[in-house]
């Protein structure tokens, strides 16, 4: 992204020191799961075809950093990708310790929240952008519930993953007004009972209206994969979103 490092300081790491996006996030989504019971396998279950989750959906979402220094700087971002559907099943699902039959009504709720922090030390920077490495956690906060309808029969997979991510985050400056701006995360674990990895890419193009104020467009695509065994959740969760993003940044 950056053609030569320089050792000026400068403001290379970003023009202003504190900056907020708000944006809508349009998604697309494929989730597919599984809860075990206390005997075996349970059913491996595709949350938008088996159940009926809506698998395309727009939701608020917060962006933003601040830099504390030339060279460091704190990302965060935050946003809800809760559903809830109701659906006659076309199958037996084995859903934990609880059994639906075919054709039941079951009510469906994946409550999905996602937080990510990271620190960025910008190693390359100049007059036209910087590439700095970055360190962070990606907590993706999730809980299943599948319920039978008439009798109230629930059975709940609940699991939150704080991932430790490293990866790569950078700017490059093409105008005096167009910034095109990138970030990829990494997280991968193998250990007695938990198995997962994690792949968060993002790209995004800003046009400066004003000095402190920027509209733009992005596009960010997620892929996580759990597999565990522990007291809350013992199964599988794979999911994955991609979606474009349209925003205002501010900056301070």
């Amino acid at each position: 992204m950056i053609g030569g490092a320089q050792p000026a300081f400068a403001d290379t790491l970003d023009g202003d020191r504190f900056s907020l996006s708000l944006g809508v996030f349009l998604t697309d989504r494929d989730t597919d799961t599984r809860l075990d019971s206390s005997v075996g396998n349970g059913t491996d279950v595709d949350l938008e075809d088996d159940l009926g989750l809506s698998s395309s959906d727009s939701v608020f979402r917060l962006d933003g950093y601040f830099r504390f220094s030339e060279r460091h700087r704190f990302d965060f971002s935050a946003f809800d990708l809760s559903r809830t559907s109701n659906k006659q099943i076309q199958r037996d699902i084995q859903w934990g310790d609880s059994l639906y039959n075919v054709d039941t009504v079951v009510e469906t709720d994946f409550d999905l929240n996602i937080y990510k922090a990271a620190y960025t030390y910008s190693f390359m920077d100049s007059d036209d952008g910087y590439l700095g490495a970055s360190i962070g956690v990606y907590v993706a906060d999730s809980r299943v519930s599948i319920a039978e309808q008439n009798l109230g029969q629930a059975e709940v997979g609940d699991i939150s993953a704080p991932l430790p991510v490293i990866g790569l985050r950078g700017k490059r400056n093409i105008s005096d007004r167009w910034t095109l701006r990138g970030s990829a995360e990494f997280f991968f674990i193998e250990i007695e009972n938990i198995e997962g990895s994690l792949i968060d890419l993002f790209v995004g193009l800003d046009y400066a209206i004003l000095d402190q104020l920027s509209i733009g467009v992005g596009a960010n695509s997620v892929t996580l994969e759990v597999d565990a065994a522990q007291n809350d959740f013992t199964g599988k969760l794979n999911w994955q979103y991609n979606g474009g993003l349209a925003y205002l940044k501010f900056d301070f």
